[in-house]
């Protein structure tokens, strides 16, 4: 298997509002660097389409390594998404879990790969969180 790093990040100006997505997918010293963007989204969207769409581009089964300051995404998909699962997509308090369909094109986009997710603190000077930050950032900046 293929051994991959990524690092995700997702930005909003206002909350609801204009968004955008940043990727940095690193493979040994080649990098691909990827950013998109929505006019009315949400910060948690924003960060769960970085992970889709970082996913999704991969051809082939790999390890990864996914970075991403989001413990929305590193909860909802490591945790919480069981139960929603066995609920049918309810959760605890018995409402439709929100952004279902987004947890669903992530699992989706998850199961055919090996992923090791780690947490980092955002606006912390880490250089790869920082790098994507700016991309999910000016990305949303065009959405506006």
């Amino acid at each position: 298997m293929k051994q991959i790093e990524i690092f995700t990040d997702g930005a909003c100006k206002g909350n609801p509002g204009p968004g955008g997505w940043g990727v940095l997918l690193r493979m040994g010293e080649h990098e691909k660097e990827m950013a998109g963007s929505e006019r009315n989204t949400t910060n948690n969207r924003m960060e769960m389409t970085a992970v889709i769409r970082a996913l999704e581009v991969l051809n082939q089964p790999c390890s990864i390594v996914l970075h991403t300051d989001s413990k929305y995404v590193i909860d909802g998909i490591t945790k919480w998404i069981h139960g929603w699962k066995k609920r049918g997509w309810v959760n605890a308090a018995k409402k439709p879990v929100a952004n279902a369909e987004l947890w669903q094109q992530l699992d989706a986009a998850r199961a055919r790969h090996d992923i090791e997710w780690k947490w980092v603190r955002g606006h912390s000077g880490h250089v790869e969180n920082e790098r994507v930050d700016k991309l999910a950032s000016d990305a949303a900046l065009t959405a506006a």
